[in-house]
C-alpha cells in the first residue's frame, strides 16, 4: 500500500513544488513507483514534469467535480515509474463547487483509494493556502513534509499550519504525522541561513530532515525545461540533495 505524503506550507515560494518534482524523480530513480498529485491550480508541478497543460483533457479537477475515473487522469512522465495527475486553473473554483459535496474534506482520500496499491509513494503538491483542497490533501495523507525557506520570515505562519494539522488529526485523519521539516534554499555562506537552521532544529529537533536543499542554479533552471533536476543535470548540487532526501525518506519508511 503506497504511502501518501502531502507537501504543505501556506507560505508561497518556500520550494514545495520544486521539492515535490525532484523528490518524486529521485524516488523513481531509486526504483520506487511514484505518483505526483498536482493539487495547486498554478499547475507548476505538472509543467515541471513535462506535461503540456494546454493539452490536458482530464485533470484532478475532473476527478473531484465530475467523478471521472482517476485512472483517466494519470499521465506518464519521462522517468520510468513516475506518473502524475495534473492540475488545471479550474481547480481555483473547485473549492466553491465542493461545498455541496457530502464529506467534502474526504474527496481526494476517496479518489486515491483504488490506486494506492499501484504505487510505493504518492506525493501531493499543495497550493500555498489552507483552503479546502489542502485540507483534502492532508485528510488523504499519511504524513506531511513542511518545506521551510532559510529566510527571515521562515517560521512565520508555521504555527498556523501546525494548528491546521492538529485540527485535521483530531477531526478527520488521526493517522496524520509530520514526515519532517525540510530546509530549502539554504546558503551556508549566509549567517541568517545558519541561524534559521539552528532555530528550526531547536524548535522541532528530530522532526527536521538531515538533508537540506541548498540554493542551486541548475535546480532553478530545470523546471523551465520541463525536467526534474536529476534529468537536467545529475551532477548538480540540487540533484544530489534531492537524492539524499529520497534515501532518507526510504530509510525512514522501511
Amino acid at each position: 500500500m503506497g504511502k501518501i505524503i502531502a507537501l504543505a506550507n501556506q507560505k508561497g515560494g518556500v520550494g514545495k513544488t520544486t521539492t515535490t518534482i525532484n523528490l518524486a524523480a529521485s524516488l523513481a530513480t531509486l526504483e520506487k513507483t511514484v505518483l505526483v498529485i498536482d493539487a495547486d491550480p498554478q499547475a507548476n508541478a505538472s509543467s515541471g514534469l513535462g506535461v503540456d497543460i494546454t493539452e490536458v483533457e482530464c485533470s484532478l479537477y475532473e476527478c473531484i467535480i465530475n467523478n471521472t475515473d482517476v485512472h483517466e487522469a494519470i499521465y506518464t512522465t519521462d522517468i520510468d515509474g513516475l506518473d502524475i495527475i495534473p492540475s488545471h486553473i479550474d481547480l481555483v473554483g473547485a473549492e466553491i463547487e465542493m461545498l455541496n459535496l457530502t464529506d467534502r474534506e474526504k474527496v481526494i482520500k476517496r479518489l486515491l483509494e483504488p490506486i494506492r496499491k499501484e504505487y510505493d509513494f504518492i506525493l501531493i503538491d499543495c497550493s500555498p493556502s489552507l483552503g479546502l483542497i489542502t485540507v483534502n490533501a492532508l485528510t488523504a495523507a499519511n504524513s506531511v513534509i513542511i518545506p521551510v525557506q532559510c529566510e527571515y520570515f521562515a517560521l512565520e505562519g508555521i504555527s498556523k499550519l501546525l494548528n491546521t494539522i492538529k485540527i485535521i488529526k483530531n477531526k478527520l485523519n488521526p493517522q496524520l504525522e509530520i514526515e519532517g521539516f525540510l530546509l530549502t534554499m539554504y546558503d551556508s555562506r549566509l549567517r541568517l541561513a545558519n541561524q534559521i537552521y539552528d532555530e528550526v532544529k531547536r524548535h522541532f529537533q528530530e522532526l527536521v530532515f538531515k538533508t537540506v536543499i541548498q540554493r542551486n542554479v541548475k535546480l532553478s533552471e530545470s523546471p523551465s525545461h520541463g525536467l526534474p533536476v536529476i534529468l537536467y543535470d545529475a551532477d548538480s548540487t540540487g540533484a544530489k540533495n534531492h537524492l539524499a532526501l529520497a534515501k532518507e525518506i526510504i530509510f525512514k519508511n522501511k
